[in-house]
């Protein structure tokens, strides 16, 4: 598969992730098909995210911690955070809550 399509995969898919709930690399990775691909999920997010891509929510995928390693991608440090809080996701510390949070796809 190429690229382009594989991205316009994860494209697709991170657009179904619903309001207020968060899903991983690796969860993305593994319904499409590619268990050891989360890297390359980070990848093609990290090409929109921040970036006047608002039909693509990537602030909604975060590490399989909850952790939020995207954030560098966007305008602020904080501002992946606010646009999850804004949602309603709640935070443990520097983390999503997960086990109230965590959005797993069965696939595309």
């Amino acid at each position: 598969m190429a690229a382009a399509d594989y991205f316009d995969q994860v494209y697709a898919l991170v657009r179904q992730i619903p309001e207020g709930k968060v899903c991983t690399y690796g969860h993305l990775a593994a319904a499409l098909g590619i268990r050891s691909g989360a890297r390359l999920v980070g990848w093609a997010l990290n090409g929109v995210a921040g970036k006047g891509r608002d039909d693509i929510p990537c602030h909604r995928v975060v590490n399989r911690l909850g952790e939020l390693s995207g954030k560098m991608h966007f305008e602020t440090p904080t501002f992946m955070r606010e646009l999850l809080e804004a949602e309603g996701v709640t935070f443990v510390g520097d983390a999503v809550n997960m086990q109230e949070h965590l959005w797993i796809p069965t696939s595309l």
